[in-house]
């Protein structure tokens, strides 16, 4: 078996696995449904709940929050982190509030931004683009100070302008690293916004399943948490794919072929 057939199938092998051994479990141990329900449950559950309108837009308002804010965070990041690699002075004035704003546990800050921006969609993508900032932040600085010097005087003595030196050299060089940091990010932007969701919010997939919890609808509740993971892939997988498109040259994008 080729090494590409065995990618594809040892992962759905093992998923298959997974869930009749949970399915037997459940079975045999008596377990009841409103603690650990079949997968065959969650699967009617779910399959009934894809036909359902309503279903969409609260998928739809969870996903505009957790772009909305992922791409808030991205383009703060990636400016912050240059600016303060390029200027020292700006990091050394800045690092006191950077120290105690990545100490402060962001989710402990989301009934503030919901308290401030209101239960609509402004909040949720506040709390979003909060949680991820700091990976995309924190290698966007240490990917801009890790270039170089002598690629550096190149640009100086080519007389490269310094908009010329940030696409040809700057941002290439960093990119690598920065796609890492936006990896960690899209998923820490969706639990911002799920989290946004349970606290105050009146839409969307965490909206929905603090409804079916309270309504002990435990199928329902695990349908959410399948889709919710399928969002989260969705969005970790367009990064990956970015990765390949800007970065075919990096071993990261080699190996991962």
């Amino acid at each position: 078996m080729s090494p590409r057939n065995q990618r594809l199938l040892l992962p759905a092998a093992s998923v298959v696995v997974f869930l009749v051994a949970w399915s037997l479990y459940v079975h045999t141990a008596a377990v009841s449904a409103f603690v650990l329900p079949p997968p065959e449950a969650i699967v009617a559950a779910l399959s009934k709940m894809v036909f359902d309108p309503k279903l969409w837009s609260h998928v739809l308002v969870t996903a505009t929050e957790t772009v909305s804010g992922f791409v808030i965070a991205v383009f703060l990041g990636v400016f912050l982190g240059f600016v303060m690699a390029r200027i020292p002075p700006v990091e050394w004035a800045a690092k006191p509030f950077i120290i105690v704003f990545q100490l402060i546990p962001k989710i402990a800050l989301a009934p503030l931004f919901i308290l401030w921006f209101g239960f609509g969609l402004e909040s949720k993508i506040v709390i979003s683009a909060a949680l991820a900032f700091f990976p995309v932040f924190s290698n966007a600085l240490v990917a801009f100070k890790s270039i170089e010097p002598g690629d550096r005087d190149v640009m100086v003595i080519l007389q490269a302008r310094p908009m010329q030196r940030f696409v040809m050299l700057e941002l290439p060089t960093a990119l690598p690293v920065i796609l890492t940091g936006m990896e960690v990010a899209v998923v820490l932007a969706m639990i911002g916004a799920i989290v946004g969701e349970f606290i105050g919010g009146n839409e969307g997939l965490g909206f929905l399943a603090v409804s079916y919890l309270q309504n002990l609808a435990v199928p329902d509740l695990f349908a959410v948490i399948v889709l919710l993971t399928l969002l989260g892939l969705v969005l970790y997988a367009i990064i990956g794919r970015l990765r390949a498109w800007l970065t075919p040259w990096h071993v990261s994008t080699s190996s991962g072929g």
